[in-house]
C-alpha cells in the first residue's frame, strides 16, 4: 500500500493549488487522513484532517478559511484545495493516514503511513 501525493508547484501569492493524495492498493473508507507540511528548518506541522466516513474536517488556524480538505472514498483519494496562498504556505506537503479513531489527531507520530511529499512554493 502506498500513498502518492501530487499537485504541488510554484504559484504567486493569492493564487490557488489543489493537492491530491491517492492510496494505492487499499481503501481509505475506514481511515483518518491528514495533510501536514514542513518548511525548511521547521518541524512538520498539521494542516488539515478528514476523519473516516467524512464525519468531520479539521484545520489549523493558519489555513482555516483558505484551505479545504475533502475525500472521495470511491477513488481512495483525498484532496487539499488551497486558496489565497501566502508565501508562508511554502513547504513540502505530506499526506498521511491512521486507523480510524474517536477524535481528530493533529500530531505526526500518530499517523502510520506517509506519502512522499509534494513541494508547494508561493512567491510574493
Amino acid at each position: 500500500v502506498q500513498l502518492q501525493a501530487y499537485g504541488g508547484g510554484l504559484v504567486q501569492a493569492g493564487g490557488s493549488l489543489r493537492l491530491s493524495c491517492a492510496r494505492c492498493g487499499g481503501t481509505i473508507s475506514l481511515l483518518d487522513m491528514a495533510w501536514f507540511r514542513q518548511a525548511p528548518g521547521r518541524e512538520r506541522e498539521f494542516v488539515a484532517a478528514t476523519r473516516w466516513g467524512g464525519i468531520g474536517t479539521y484545520y489549523s488556524d493558519s489555513v482555516k478559511g483558505r484551505f479545504i480538505i475533502s475525500r472521495d472514498d470511491a477513488k481512495n483519494t483525498i484532496y487539499l484545495q488551497m486558496n489565497s496562498l501566502k508565501p508562508e504556505d511554502t513547504a513540502v506537503y505530506y499526506c498521511a493516514t491512521k486507523p480510524r479513531g474517536t477524535t481528530v489527531v493533529r500530531t505526526p507520530p500518530s499517523y502510520v503511513d506517509w506519502g512522499q511529499g509534494t513541494q508547494v512554493t508561493v512567491s510574493s
